[in-house]
């Protein structure tokens, strides 16, 4: 009887760890302030990955209100380059668009709150510790309406 349960409780544990997330997964969340987000207002985010570094899928997750004033959000990501290049940190602009020409909502939510995620790299790579920052770059200083912003990566499967 010892045998089967102690049987039982191995599997279970093998079971549980098979089961268990990648260890270079990453994501983190930053709360907007309730006033806008400012244009001087740079987001940071400092992967936490069990590797130096790995390579797969970087999204940008955008919660906001039904508020939010526009269709669209122009941000600009600023990350880190391999350590062999001339310039340690690379910028990109992003155009991440948050509902149709008839002002229908892309992104899922309930009430006033809606969420929307959009993978805006398949191939990038994240260095542990190094940080991975984003601000708007809309022609307005403050931009009101968004609650949360945040980045998730998910790395390739071998």
């Amino acid at each position: 009887m010892n045998k089967a349960i102690t049987s039982l409780i191995m599997t279970s544990l093998l079971c549980l760890g098979a089961c268990s997330p990648g260890h270079n997964n990453y994501s983190q969340y930053h709360t907007v302030d309730s006033e806008g987000w400012a244009y001087d207002d740079t987001f940071e985010f400092i992967p936490a990955i069990a590797d130096s570094t790995a390579t797969g899928k970087l999204a940008v997750t955008l919660r906001h209100t039904n508020s939010y004033p526009y269709s669209n959000i122009w941000l600009e990501i600023l990350y880190p380059t391999p350590a062999d290049t001339l310039d340690p940190e690379k910028a990109d602009t992003l155009n991440i668009t948050l509902s149709d020409k008839y002002g229908h909502w892309h992104g899922r939510g309930m009430g006033l709150t809606f969420q929307l995620a959009d993978t805006v790299y398949r191939d990038f790579t994240v260095y542990n510790g190094a940080p991975i920052r984003l601000r708007h770059i809309m022609r307005v200083d403050t931009v009101t309406g968004i609650e949360q912003i945040g980045i998730s990566f998910t790395p390739m499967t071998k």
